[in-house]
């Protein structure tokens, strides 16, 4: 019998026909299946007790922090809301930085998402520019408009950090990626190592420096249309040899 590793996917906070729903996109529990995975979903609440997520994270094989329309709580990071800062999701925050610190701790393979990448860099002491598009020298990393396809498309390269878990799983120093973010990196939280970078300089991928297992997280969106695209394919390749040997 061919039992699957289950990964636990974050939930997102929201309103549902008028009550409280924890949801996640469809595209990322499928493409874990696509890579023999079994995604299960986790519940995000505002009060988290380490005790109990432990006893989650045991039944783990691997966690993934997916992207989202809402972003964390600049409080988190000691800056004041910008303007073009809307939408929240303080349970998943809560959820987020109590769940990374444990995973790590117990070598849980982490592959974080867009939001989950920058929910990363928090939680390790960074912060992170809350408009990029208005900093100077940065490009506008938006998606475009038009229909999905379209805003999902490949649309600037990122250079790959020799040396690094990403270089390790894609042969290639440069790769065309989709960008749908409006936050980024400002300042790289401690221990993170830079995995790639926008030819802006914006941080892209980072990895858990001390770490001895799989911990990559990406600004883009891999989990489109993966099996198409190398650089997004070998990354849910490599989580899930991480997720195989975990089980």
């Amino acid at each position: 019998m061919n039992i699957r590793p289950l990964v636990g996917v974050i939930a997102c906070r929201r309103d549902v026909e008028g009550h409280p729903a924890h949801m996640v996109t469809d595209k990322y529990v499928r493409t874990l299946r696509d890579y023999g995975l079994e995604p299960v979903v986790l519940p995000v609440w505002e009060e988290q007790r380490d005790e109990d997520v432990s006893a989650l994270l045991a039944r783990l094989d691997g966690l993934l922090l997916t992207g989202s329309y809402t972003n964390v709580l600049p409080e988190r990071y000691g800056a004041q809301r910008a303007p073009e800062n809307t939408r929240d999701d303080v349970a998943r925050d809560a959820a987020a930085m109590s769940w990374i610190p444990l995973a790590l701790e117990r070598s849980l393979p982490l592959l974080g998402i867009c939001r989950g990448f920058q929910e990363i860099n928090v939680a390790f002491g960074g912060s992170l520019h809350q408009a990029v598009q208005r900093v100077p020298g940065m490009l506008d990393h938006r998606e475009p408009e038009g229909h999905k396809q379209q805003q999902y498309a490949p649309v600037h390269d990122v250079t790959i950090e020799p040396g690094g878990q990403l270089a390790a799983l894609f042969d290639e120093p440069v790769a065309k990626v989709n960008s749908l973010h409006q936050q980024g990196v400002d300042r790289l939280g401690e221990g993170l190592r830079v995995e790639a970078l926008a030819p802006d300089g914006l941080v892209e991928a980072v990895s858990v420096a001390q770490a001895p297992g799989f911990t990559l997280a990406v600004q883009w969106h891999p989990e489109w249309e993966s099996a198409s695209h190398p650089l997004y394919d070998a990354i849910f390749r490599g989580f899930a040899k991480a997720c195989a040997s975990r089980r």
